[in-house]
């Protein structure tokens, strides 16, 4: 195994949402046509299949949906950071993201306000992760 993380790859699909999270922005994918707001991205919306798809700035705030914490690393690129803790968020704007939850979170409490912040890979890649707000 290698002692690197694995790191998302990058197409022209969600190279909007990679190159806005290298800037510190929280994008999400928008159908102007019936509203729909989701991640991850699609050629289509998923409601009512129109093809012209838009991006807008999230808040970058959420609701805590739930956490594991992770006590085994499967990738050994993870090993240096056991425990960590995996989440799920449910944006302002509705989409779900799954991510990680850094900063003091001693007793993390389902529901609680969650604020995005980013993390710079070595590879160029910033990814976004969340702490409690």
């Amino acid at each position: 195994m290698s002692d690197t993380k694995p790191l998302p790859r990058i197409d022209t699909l969600n190279k909007p949402f990679w190159d806005a999270a290298r800037l510190g922005k929280l994008l999400l994918q928008h159908c102007p046509a019936c509203g729909d707001t989701r991640f991850p991205p699609g050629p289509v919306c998923p409601q009512c299949l129109a093809g012209d798809q838009t991006w807008i700035e999230s808040a970058g705030q959420g609701t805590l949906e739930s956490w594991i914490d992770m006590h085994r690393a499967y990738w050994d690129g993870f090993k240096n950071d056991l425990p960590y803790r995996v989440c799920l968020v449910r944006l302002r704007e509705g989409p779900l993201l799954v991510s990680n939850l850094v900063g003091p979170a001693g007793n993390p409490r389902l529901g609680a306000l969650v604020k995005v912040v980013f993390e710079a890979t070595d590879n160029e890649i910033t990814l976004p992760k969340f702490a409690l707000a």
